[in-house]
């Protein structure tokens, strides 16, 4: 793993699938996510979901960004986070997809206890092709994505 201190703050980290260029989809939907958590060993947790999303037949991997370590915002007593971004194609409409996600985050043990709190695992929907939805339980694009470096950062380093 490669690492780059950006600033006194935050480091990127590269490795063999962040960033990747993977190959391209035929699925219909190009969905860019945001995957983030600060419990355990991210590096290695954002590898399996990248293949666990390239084994389930309900998406493809199609690129991902470098890793983003930095502060937690929002709750401040824990431990820095890591973050990354990945865009995937899919055939699911984004309801959905965000139901499946949401089981991913499941899957891969995240539990839900207060707003901004630990995390293993945190994948959120920043677009979904260009889709505007203002719903209780999906809002895209991602609201204030723009704002967050954990976001910017790791996008700024993608292919378009």
């Amino acid at each position: 793993m490669l690492k780059k201190a950006l600033n006194e703050k935050l480091t990127l980290l590269k490795s063999v699938n962040f960033p990747r260029v993977y190959k391209d989809s035929s699925k219909r939907y190009s969905v860019t996510l945001g995957l983030g958590g600060n419990l355990g060993d991210l590096p290695r947790r954002f590898n399996k979901v990248g293949t666990f999303f390239q084994k389930s037949p309900l998406c493809d991997v199609v690129q991902t960004g470098p890793i983003l370590k930095n502060p937690p915002f929002g709750y401040l007593h824990q431990d820095d986070f890591h973050n990354t971004v990945m865009v995937v194609k899919t055939d699911l409409q984004p309801m959905a997809f965000l139901r499946y996600v949401l089981e991913v985050e499941r899957k891969f043990g995240r539990k839900r206890s207060f707003a901004n709190a630990p995390r293993t695992l945190d994948i959120d929907i920043i677009f979904f092709e260009d889709r505007k939805i203002n719903s209780p339980k999906l809002r895209l694009p991602h609201p204030h994505f723009h704002e967050r470096d954990s976001v910017m950062i790791p996008m700024a380093y993608m292919q378009r």
